[in-house]
């Protein structure tokens, strides 16, 4: 039997979703309730509040290296004296924080989304989750992997991405290779 609220597939004789705890109710069929794909846009405003709250870390990760750069001048004699000799340290601060910031938003959407939860907080707003395609909640790795597909819906345009307009199932590219889909909760 197929929870009504989240998709999880149960025991026929559970009286509770093991996932999220709805009562459940006894039907003369327990086939998998009708899917509601989560469209193009609803995905961009998620994406758009999840960026957001990415964007916090990065501008104190922006704000260190910024930090850093002042420390290269020399403003002591009233003209300004820039420190060359430190530029290949400065960038390799520069190479070190853009893969932090990626490390942290690959690990932001893959942890929320293979979480009970199933969705990041801006999924979460509004009422999406990623699944399997059965409807079960993805396992950390599937949803790694999910993200990191992502670098390959962003080539060419971002068409990866815009094919979750143009899908019988709203599938992204990334969703695809990863086997899952966004639906509605």
């Amino acid at each position: 039997m197929y929870c009504s609220r989240c998709g999880t597939q149960n025991a026929d004789e559970a009286k509770f979703c093991q996932t999220c705890g709805v009562p459940l109710t006894i039907s003369a069929s327990s086939a998998a309730p009708a899917i509601q794909y989560a469209g193009f846009w609803r995905r961009f405003v998620a994406y758009s509040i999840d960026g957001l709250i990415l964007s916090v870390p990065n501008v104190i990760l922006g704000m260190i290296y910024g930090l850093q750069l002042l420390r290269l001048f020399d403003f002591s004699d009233g003209g300004v004296d820039f420190d060359f000799g430190q530029i290949g340290a400065l960038i390799a601060s520069a190479i070190w924080l853009a893969m932090l910031s990626f490390l942290l938003q690959v690990l932001y959407y893959a942890l929320f989304e293979s979480s009970r939860l199933q969705a990041t907080p801006g999924k979460m707003a509004l009422g999406i989750v990623v699944t399997d395609l059965t409807g079960r909640r993805v396992s950390f790795a599937r949803a790694l992997g999910r993200n990191l597909g992502k670098i390959i819906s962003s080539l060419i345009l971002s068409i990866g991405y815009i094919m979750a307009g143009l899908t019988a199932r709203k599938q992204a590219l990334h969703d695809m290779m990863a086997d899952c889909l966004v639906v509605m909760r």
